[in-house]
């Protein structure tokens, strides 16, 4: 390259450098004249009207316009004004920068909602994504509610609740927020039947119980009623008298009587008072809300207890009680009451007689009015006793059927057999029915000859057909004594010529006691071995089932005793070798006891052998005659 062309180059890019530093301090310049000229452009006035304020006007008009905002916080319940309403929604200032919305189901209590109405509010938000303010009423009213409810239990104040509900017993109301328990008693003074009616009502109520453990609430508007009604129950009580007649309402039914309402008091008819009649219950005769009218009977000190009637309004039916009814007439009537001890019959409506049970038939055993009749039966009575001042009648069914006692001596004279049915015990003997009416009594003792009977279940049974002898007939106190027993000969008679004292007989043990043992002989016939002559010749005593031979040693028919030794025997066994002698009986006895023996060694029945028994005696008897 040429030193001209170097030259020209270096010409050039001199030229460039200059250029670019004055571009350099052209744009500075700019850039500085820039920012003085933003420094002093009034950003807040641009495209406003331009006003002149001085700084007190500006101060004045700032705090104005602070003062007409609230400072909320979020999570505070405060009191709002409704300022508009709509199918779904409330509007609701709160004095915020803007003005909060609440759905209208919380608010659905208050039907009587209304644009102005002051309502109390819980901010949930001072503005969501929307910037919208969130309120709530029902968080509002949950988190004063228990103040507001114990402050009105407290101070016995009236509250307005919104009935929800029917519950179990009663209805649920919201006071305050609160479900709140309504029961059915507390309602009203009167009963109420149909809770239903009250459900999505607004009802004035009193806070009367507060459980704080359980958060339990019980309101009342029955309480409410009943301070208005007070004032109006002191003028009415004042005013009582026995005997008025005042008008009622029937305000509840019971099983017992009915409660009237006499205008704010409450008065009891007792059933028996409803009506003349007998009647099973009230319904029969009133029924609920009828109006009628009522005799004042009585009323305590205070006046509290308030008696009411209803029959007395009317005349009593014994008044027009036929006037010629007589004791003897026969009467017509229906069982309308029965007890053990007899039957009311029902003559007329309000005139009623007692069937006793013992006017009902002429049996003397014991029985109940429940078999002879039932309720609402229709039954023929004669007329016993008639007192038409104490209006009182007793009546007899037995006496339309012949006295079976009439002619008894010719039905059932002395020694006549007849069959009976066992009707009861007694320790002492048999109580036996032979025909309806007439009962006989068989003592314990003349069930059987031989058997000791310790009580009659022993012999017989209730219900069983047993065969009796008359004995005895006192017709005067209607008594007949009976004997079993005698249907057969007394084998006693014979008994007396067999067990001989000093005779011998062989017996069986049964039983062993303190006093000696009981020995089952020939013939059914138990004799008693006293512990003396209990002795065996080896030295032991005898003992249950043993089979040994006994003397007679007493023997009584009067009581039925017959007394044994065992030791005699074998003791005078030895005193007969001593001597060398021995006792033989008559023979012909001999022969006559070794028969007797031989029956009852084949088993044969006391009946069976009762005729041996009495040609034995007979011998005897001959034998004795000769000598």
């Amino acid at each position: 390259m040429s030193e001209e062309q170097e030259k020209v180059e270096e010409t050039v890019e001199n030229v460039a450098e200059n250029q670019q530093v004055e571009e350099t301090k052209v744009e500075a310049v700019s850039e500085t004249k820039e920012e003085k000229v933003e420094a002093a452009f009034d950003w807040d006035s641009f495209g406003k009207k331009h006003e002149v304020y001085s700084k007190k006007d500006r101060e004045r008009l700032e705090n104005a316009y602070t003062e007409t905002l609230k400072s909320v916080n979020e999570h505070e319940v405060i009191d709002g004004i409704v300022v508009g309403k709509n199918s779904r929604e409330v509007i609701v200032n709160i004095g915020f920068k803007s003005d909060g919305v609440i759905s209208l189901s919380e608010l659905r209590y208050k039907t009587d909602l209304k644009v102005g109405d002051k309502i109390e509010v819980y901010v949930e938000s001072q503005e969501d994504l929307s910037g919208q303010l969130i309120l709530s009423h029902k968080k509002a009213r949950t988190l004063r509610s228990w103040d507001r409810v114990n402050d009105a239990h407290d101070k016995d104040e009236i509250v307005t609740g919104f009935v929800k509900s029917r519950t179990k017993g009663g209805l649920i109301v919201d006071v305050f927020g609160i479900e709140s328990f309504l029961p059915g008693s507390q309602i009203d003074v009167k009963p109420i039947r149909d809770y239903d009616i009250y459900v999505g009502k607004n009802m004035e109520f009193k806070v009367v119980k507060i459980n704080h453990e359980f958060k339990n609430v019980v309101v009342s508007h029955k309480a409410l009623i009943e301070d208005e009604l007070e004032a109006q129950k002191t003028e009415i009580i004042a005013k009582l008298e026995k005997g008025q007649v005042l008008e009622g309402i029937v305000k509840n039914i019971t099983s017992y009587g009915v409660f009237i309402d006499l205008g704010g008091v409450d008065g009891l008819i007792h059933i028996t008072d409803l009506s003349w009649g007998r009647i099973n219950h009230p319904e029969e005769v009133v029924q609920l809300d009828q109006k009628i009218n009522v005799v004042i009977l009585d009323f305590d000190e205070n006046k509290k207890r308030i008696a009411l009637g209803l029959k007395q309004l009317t005349a009593h039916p014994w008044d027009a009680l036929n006037a010629d009814l007589k004791v003897g007439d026969k009467v017509t009537g229906k069982v309308v009451v029965i007890a053990d001890y007899g039957a009311f019959i029902e003559i007329q409506p309000g005139v009623e007689g007692l069937i006793h049970v013992s006017e009902m038939s002429w049996s003397q055993h014991l029985r109940t009015a429940h078999d002879f009749v039932k309720i609402n039966d229709e039954v023929e009575a004669i007329i016993i006793t008639l007192d038409r001042e104490e209006r009182k009648m007793s009546l007899g069914m037995k006496q339309l059927i012949p006295d079976p006692w009439n002619d008894i001596k010719g039905r059932y004279p002395v020694n006549s057999k007849h069959k009976a049915t066992v009707r009861n015990f007694t320790n002492f003997g048999i109580f036996v029915e032979l025909e309806e009416g007439v009962d006989g009594l068989i003592h314990i003792s003349d069930l059987s000859w031989s058997k000791k009977i310790k009580h009659p279940a022993e012999f017989t049974k209730i219900g069983e057909e047993l065969e009796v002898v008359v004995m005895d007939v006192d017709e005067e106190n209607r008594r007949l004594s009976l004997g079993h027993k005698q249907l057969e000969e007394n084998p006693w008679d014979v008994f007396e010529t067999v067990f001989e004292i000093n005779s011998t007989q062989k017996g069986t043990v049964i039983s062993v006691n303190d006093k000696g043992v009981v020995v089952a002989l020939p013939y059914g016939v138990e004799g008693f071995v006293p512990s003396r002559h209990m002795k065996k010749e080896d030295n032991s005593n005898v003992k249950v089932d043993d089979v040994l031979e006994f003397k007679v040693i007493e023997f009584s028919k009067e009581n039925k005793k017959i007394i044994l030794s065992h030791s005699s025997m074998w003791k005078d066994e030895k005193a007969e070798k001593t001597e060398g002698a021995s006792k033989k009986a008559p023979k012909a006895k001999r022969a006559s006891v070794k028969k007797v023996n031989e029956n009852v060694e084949n088993n044969t029945t006391l009946g069976d052998i009762a005729g041996e028994l009495g040609a034995l005696k007979t011998a005897m008897e001959k034998s004795e005659k000769k000598k």
